[in-house]
């Protein structure tokens, strides 16, 4: 059966750095564009980093650049996202998820295949 599976959420001090994963036992992560999203409480969801699949083109929301940066493992077939330099407002359960085409966008709107998502909570 085809999930999405994120880890590696948690609580985290302002300043400090988290490693995401998302892993799919039925889908090859390469294959597709896929992207990290968030949804903070009483917030849209909205999109974070993604990565191409055709020429592993990132994107990044302007509120994580330079800070965050989007990988994958094509061996393991895991997406990863690494933040550094986290701040409150980066308090969200972050999600990945794809809409099956090979360029991404970090439009949440039009993906419609999510994982169950990761806490994370930046807080001193």
């Amino acid at each position: 059966q085809v999930q999405l599976v994120e880890s590696g959420g948690g609580l985290v001090q302002p300043g400090g750095s988290l490693t995401l994963s998302c892993t799919d036992s039925g889908l090859t992560l390469n294959d597709y564009a896929i992207g990290w999203f968030r949804q903070a409480p009483g917030k849209e969801r909205e999109g974070v980093s993604c990565i191409s699949a055709n020429d592993d083109t990132t994107a990044y929301a302007n509120s994580v650049k330079g800070r965050f940066t989007i990988s994958r493992d094509t061996a393991k077939n895991i997406l990863y996202l690494q933040m550094n330099s986290l701040e409150p407002e980066d308090t969200a359960r972050y999600y990945c998820g794809t809409d099956f085409h090979q360029t991404c966008t970090l439009a949440a709107t039009a993906m419609y295949y999510w994982g169950k998502g990761t806490l994370v909570t930046v807080s001193s």
